[in-house]
């Protein structure tokens, strides 16, 4: 466990580092000065270094590894980590496990910190509620929903406790970004009260866990949220990300209704980056940075991630559009 503070982490600081931007963009109390910016995945690591993203790799023979092998490899997770955040001038680092073990994961941030410090706010996924089912398992989860309401209860109260007592073993972490997904771009998988029933109180029950430990916490999800946007933020998170376009989230209407409530990341939008034009990538940027400005805490990101198969031309594209409009008077 850890109890942040937005602080110079040692008496030799003397300027805000990427970390800190981050915190009080997450606190709603930013500064002067460019938004920060992340990204949930850069998957394009194979176009940029010549590594595969960890979150490809396989790990099959890992306890096969001796321990000299294994400390090779989660060098090079890492690294590939660091390099992306600084080759894009990302303030946050979200860490991606592989195996996903305590023992893996915190092995991942010691050599995060001890290479960068305190440079960057280092997350980890940390959701437990029920996402969108495979289409495999849809079927069966609407039964379940109306067959056995208890025992699918049941399940999500387990998956919280596990979900909890896997992440208080942790140490030197800041935060977590919740990741399950729950609409579609017409609007909500669940309705109003199966969402009540199912998720809520997992939702809320997870991330106040978090913040009793000391951690921020984002929470993601894509489509259009506006159904239960005021449910997402009742929840209690620092941010929601994605406020998804191709949902039809407008940022404007989102600034509006709850900027003075939660921090807010993302909007650019993921499709037009993949088949728009130019013209259009650079004004769904520009759209974004105008209304997030005006919230109290904006980061900066697309409305998903940078993920295979993407022109790293576009995310370039994007990043020259925040340097240029995402300055804070």
């Amino acid at each position: 466990m850890t109890q942040l503070s937005t602080q110079a982490s040692s008496a030799t600081d003397l300027k805000r580092n990427s970390r800190q931007v981050f915190i009080e963009a997450l606190e709603r109390r930013s500064q002067p000065g460019l938004v920060p910016h992340f990204e949930l995945v850069f998957y394009l690591t194979m176009e940029l270094f010549g590594k595969v993203h960890p979150c490809h790799r396989q790990y099959g023979q890992w306890d096969q590894m001796s321990a000299r092998e294994k400390k090779a490899h989660c060098v090079d997770m890492a690294t590939i980590h660091i390099d992306t955040a600084r080759h894009f001038g990302h303030d946050a680092i979200p860490l991606h496990i592989n195996p996903n073990t305590v023992e893996q994961a915190q092995r991942i941030i010691d050599i995060v910190r001890d290479m960068t410090g305190d440079q960057y706010f280092l997350m980890m996924h940390g959701d437990c509620t029920y996402s969108i089912p495979s289409g495999n398992d849809m079927t069966a989860f609407c039964y379940r929903m109306v067959d056995d309401p208890k025992d699918v209860i049941r399940e999500a109260n387990e998956r919280t406790d596990n979900m909890i007592k896997f992440n208080e073993q942790l140490r030197d972490l800041d935060g977590f970004v919740l990741c399950s997904d729950y609409c579609f771009n017409s609007g909500t998988f669940l309705t109003l009260d199966q969402f009540d029933e199912f998720v809520m109180p997992s939702l809320c029950r997870v991330i106040q866990a978090y913040r009793d430990m000391g951690y921020y916490t984002i929470k993601h999800t894509d489509g259009n949220i506006m159904p239960i946007l005021d449910r997402l933020v009742e929840a209690n998170p620092h941010a929601l990300h994605s406020l998804d376009p191709q949902g039809g989230v407008d940022m404007k209407e989102i600034v509006e209704r709850v900027c003075n409530k939660v921090a807010l990341c993302g909007n650019v939008h993921c499709g037009l980056m993949q088949t728009g034009t130019d013209e259009q990538v650079v004004e769904s940027a520009k759209y974004a940075l105008e209304h997030g400005l005006k919230a109290p805490g904006y980061i900066f990101s697309t409305s998903n991630c940078i993920y295979t198969g993407m022109d790293l031309h576009r995310y370039e594209l994007i990043l020259d559009v925040w340097r240029q409009y995402g300055v804070r008077k």
